[in-house]
């Protein structure tokens, strides 16, 4: 079967979003059985997007839809719908009560404008959305299907993992698809997918690989004739893909990698500080993003200066004989907010982030200095990169470091 993708809203042809909804999208098709050959954008005009409609209909089976569904003007992702199809959409009083509830449970009144996203047509059906206003539509007509779904990228997503695809796979296959994602860190993607070698080829249950912005995903998913089934094909084949990849696995589904190295400080009952001067404040942004942060995590020190590294304990000697960014001067770092802050575990980093090369030292040099009750592992790594991703590989390197020097203390 052939399918496109139409990404609806103005500020995708501006410039002003990145269309990430297509990029999605287009990955879980494969699985599906279903031929992407065509991805369009369009804005937020009525004439605009039923011609794209009208031509998707004549030249795919299936058209997937992001964006459109609010509840303002501009919204037109509906109508375009419904005026391609020659059809009159009405108001659903389930869905207009649900909708009405969702306002209520957050002390609001519904606007008169959000009345129309409580509409079908007869052709089509909703599809909830449990985390926002805006549900979605399926709609099924002489053989083709139209699939319509919220533009807000976690809306999106769940929308198509718990309605839309589930119905397409039994639509096509006449079974379902069920899968499970691993997530690795401290690896990249062309490393993992040697690590996992033919694995990567199996046709059912199928493996792919996406590089993430906390590590590398790995999404296994099975096609049978029953949940049950696809389940057990899934059981069967994990444990052959976890054992190629065991050292970087820190979780699966929801898990978080700061919340699975903050449990592990939990569990332990150990107190983290971190000292930053490399990552500047965002590896301390990272780790607190976990809930129950406070529960081990001391202080964060941001020290760009020589000045301030002395003060957290950074000798005069060190500073002259090393400079401010060495390995020598981050150990120091690691120990001095260790010290300062009663924590029995920390991490410091010190580098040169750019533009810039500064006392001798070059752009992108990285050092990571990990203290765990005064033992330390130290790394250096070097990244060409901007500033600013720079600063986010830094953070999530040093927290890789610190989760598996905490496995190997265990």
């Amino acid at each position: 079967m052939r399918a496109e993708i139409l990404s609806i809203g103005t500020e995708l042809l501006l410039g002003q979003i990145v269309d990430t909804n297509a990029n999605f999208l287009a990955q879980q098709l494969p699985t599906l059985g279903l031929d992407l050959y065509y991805v369009s954008q369009i804005g937020d005009n009525l004439q605009r997007l039923r011609d794209a409609i009208r031509r998707g209909l004549e030249r795919s089976d299936v058209i997937i839809c992001s964006g459109g569904v609010g509840p303002t003007e501009d919204d037109l992702t509906r109508e375009a719908i419904a005026d391609v199809l020659g059809e009159t959409p009405t108001v659903q009083p389930e869905l207009e009560k649900q909708l009405r509830e969702f306002f209520t449970r957050r002390g609001r009144t519904m606007p008169a404008r959000n009345v129309k996203q409580a509409t079908t047509i007869p052709s089509g059906t909703y599809l909830p959305n449990p985390i926002g206003t805006a549900p979605g539509w399926w709609v099924e007509r002489d053989g083709k299907i139209i699939v319509a779904m919220p533009g807000v990228p976690h809306e999106m997503h769940k929308m198509w993992e718990e309605q839309a695809q589930p119905r397409l796979a039994k639509l096509i296959s006449g079974g379902v698809i069920f899968s499970r994602t691993l997530k690795l860190a401290g690896i990249g993607e062309s490393h993992a997918e040697e690590a996992l070698g033919d694995l990567t080829h199996s046709t059912n249950p199928t493996l792919a690989t996406y590089a993430k912005s906390d590590g590398i995903h790995l999404r296994l998913t099975a096609k049978a004739a029953t949940q049950q089934e696809a389940e057990r094909q899934l059981e069967a084949f994990e444990p052959r893909v976890k054992e190629r990849v065991a050292d970087w696995v820190y979780g699966s589904e929801a898990d978080s990698f700061p919340a699975v190295v903050g449990a592990i400080l939990r569990e332990r009952g150990l107190k983290l500080a971190v000292a930053e001067s490399a990552t500047g404040g965002q590896l301390a942004s990272l780790i607190t993003e976990a809930p129950g942060a406070s529960d081990y995590f001391m202080a964060g020190y941001v020290v760009y200066s020589a000045e301030a590294k002395r003060a957290l304990g950074v000798s005069p000697e060190i500073l002259r004989e090393h400079g401010t960014v060495a390995e020598a001067t981050t150990q120091a770092l690691a120990a001095g907010a260790r010290q300062a802050s009663g924590a029995n575990v920390s991490i410091a980093t010190t580098g040169n982030a750019g533009p810039d090369a500064s006392e001798d030292k070059p752009v992108g040099l990285l050092h990571i200095v990990v203290d765990i009750g005064g033992r330390q592992v130290c790394q250096e790594t070097r990244y060409s990169t901007t500033r600013t991703e720079y600063k986010r590989r830094g953070a999530q390197e040093a927290l890789y470091l610190l989760w598996r020097e905490l496995k190997r203390a265990a």
